[in-house]
C-alpha cells in the first residue's frame, strides 16, 4: 500500500513539474526578445523560411473578370535562434496562443497577383504556431482569396490555361529573408474539383526579383488547367447547328410560298444574333478571335445564306410573274410588243391565246432555274456545313498557340 501511494507521488510530481517547466518556459521565453528585429541579424545570415500550401478548395473560374479563388492553408517553417529553449521532458514542441503570435518575428509574405484576400476568424482566428526547442518555428495560417489569371482565349471554350500563384517578400532582401519551397510544395485536398475545368499538375518554381538594384525572394506556383467544354457543346454549339439545319427546311417549300420562307429566314437569322451574342456575354472584350466567334460567325453566316438563297430563288421565280403580267396588259390595250423566239421553239402566235401560250413556254425556265437553285442548295449547304465542321474540330482539338502571353 505504501509502494502505491510512493509511485501516484511521484506521477503527480513530475506531471507538475512538467507544468511547472512549461509555465516557466513561456514565461521567459520572449524576455529581451523584439518582433521587430529580424532572426538573420543574430545568425549571421539570411533566414531560410521553407514553404508548403496545402489547397482545400478552389471554387471558381471567372473568364469575364480573368480571376480564380482558392481557399488554403499556407504553412511556413524557419528557425529563430533566440528562441531556443531546454527540451522538456514529454513536450514536443510548445503552442502559441494566437495572441502570443502577435510577439514572434514573422517573414513579411505577400502574394503579386491577389485582388483580394482574407483570414479566417470563425470560431477563433485560423491560426497556430509551433516552436521547438532547437528554434524552429512552425506556423500555419488559413486564408481563401481571389487571384489573377491571365488567360489565352484563342481556344475557348476547348483551352487550357495555366493560372500563376506568386509569393514574394515585401520588405526585406535576399540578404535578411530567403524563401524556398519545402520537400514536398504542393499538396491538395482528395478528389479536388472544379465546376468548369480539370484541374492538372501543379508546377513550382523560384523567381527572385531585383527592384531598384535589391534583390528580393520569390517563389511561385503554375496551376494546370483544362477546360471542359461539355457545357458549351450541350448549350451552344448542338442549338446553334440544329438552327443551321433548319434554315434549311426553306429550300424544300415551294418557291410561291413566300411568307413561309421569310419567316423561317428571319427567325433563324435573329435566333443565332441572340445565341451569339449570349455565348460571347461572360467574356472579356479582348481584340483577338476565340474559337466561339468563328463558330457563332460562321453559323451565323449560313443562315444569312439561306435568307439569300431565297431573295435569289424568289427573284427568278417572279421574273415569269412580271413578264406575263406586263405583256397582258400589252394585248389587252392592244399594242403587244414583238418576243424574240429561237428557232428551235418557234410556234404559230398568229391570235391573242397562241401569243400567251408561247410566251409562257418562253418564260417558264425562270422557274426551272429558281427550282434548280433550290436543288443544288439541299446538297451544298450540308455538305459545306460538314465539311466547315471536320475543319474546325480539327483545328481547334489538335492545335495549341505557341504564344501563351496573348
Amino acid at each position: 500500500m505504501f509502494a502505491i501511494v510512493l509511485i501516484l507521488s511521484t506521477i503527480i510530481a513530475v506531471i507538475a513539474s512538467d507544468n511547472n517547466t512549461r509555465e516557466y518556459v513561456l514565461g521567459t521565453l520572449f524576455d529581451g526578445y523584439d518582433p521587430k528585429l529580424t532572426p538573420a541579424f543574430f545568425q549571421g545570415g539570411p533566414v531560410v523560411s521553407e514553404v508548403q500550401i496545402f489547397i482545400s478548395d478552389m471554387a471558381s473560374m471567372s473568364d469575364s473578370t480573368m480571376d480564380y479563388s482558392m481557399t488554403m492553408f499556407l504553412r511556413q517553417r524557419w528557425i529563430d535562434t533566440r528562441l531556443k529553449y531546454d527540451p522538456i521532458p514529454g513536450v514536443t514542441s510548445l503552442e502559441l496562443d494566437t495572441k502570443a503570435m502577435a510577439d514572434v518575428w514573422i517573414p513579411d509574405l505577400f502574394i503579386v497577383n491577389e485582388k483580394k484576400a482574407n483570414f479566417h476568424d470563425v470560431t477563433t482566428p485560423n491560426k497556430l504556431m509551433h516552436i521547438y526547442s532547437n528554434g524552429k518555428i512552425f506556423y500555419s495560417l488559413r486564408l481563401s482569396g481571389t487571384f489573377s489569371c491571365k488567360m489565352n482565349l484563342l481556344k475557348y471554350p476547348m483551352d487550357s490555361q495555366v493560372c500563376l500563384f506568386v509569393m514574394e517578400s515585401y520588405g526585406q532582401s535576399t540578404e535578411l529573408l530567403k524563401i524556398i519551397w519545402n520537400a514536398v510544395p504542393v499538396q491538395r485536398q482528395e478528389n479536388l474539383t472544379l465546376p468548369e475545368f480539370l484541374l492538372g499538375d501543379i508546377e513550382t518554381f523560384q523567381c527572385d526579383k531585383a527592384y531598384v538594384g535589391i534583390t528580393y525572394t520569390c517563389i511561385g506556383m503554375n496551376i494546370h488547367l483544362s477546360r471542359s467544354y461539355g457545357y458549351h457543346l450541350i448549350q451552344i454549339y448542338i442549338p446553334s447547328a440544329l438552327i443551321v439545319c433548319l434554315s434549311w427546311v426553306s429550300f424544300w417549300l415551294n418557291i410561291d410560298a413566300t411568307p413561309a420562307r421569310i419567316s423561317l429566314g428571319l427567325l433563324t437569322v435573329l435566333t443565332m444574333t441572340t445565341q451569339s451574342s449570349g455565348a460571347r456575354a461572360n467574356l472579356p472584350k479582348v481584340s483577338y478571335i476565340k474559337a466561339i466567334d468563328v463558330w457563332m460567325a460562321m453559323c451565323l453566316f449560313f443562315v444569312f445564306a439561306a435568307l439569300i438563297e431565297f431573295a435569289w430563288v424568289n427573284v427568278l421565280a417572279r421574273v415569269q410573274q412580271r413578264r406575263q403580267t406586263t405583256y397582258l396588259h400589252e394585248v389587252q390595250n392592244g399594242n403587244p410588243k414583238p418576243r424574240s423566239r429561237s428557232s428551235s421553239t418557234h410556234t404559230d402566235c398568229s391570235d391573242t391565246k397562241k401569243e400567251t401560250c408561247c410566251f409562257c413556254f418562253e418564260t417558264s425556265t425562270d422557274r426551272d432555274k429558281a427550282r434548280l437553285v433550290d436543288k443544288g442548295a439541299r446538297i451544298l449547304f450540308p455538305l459545306a456545313f460538314v465539311a466547315f465542321n471536320v475543319t474546325y474540330w480539327c483545328i481547334y482539338l489538335l492545335w495549341e498557340p505557341v504564344d501563351s502571353k496573348v
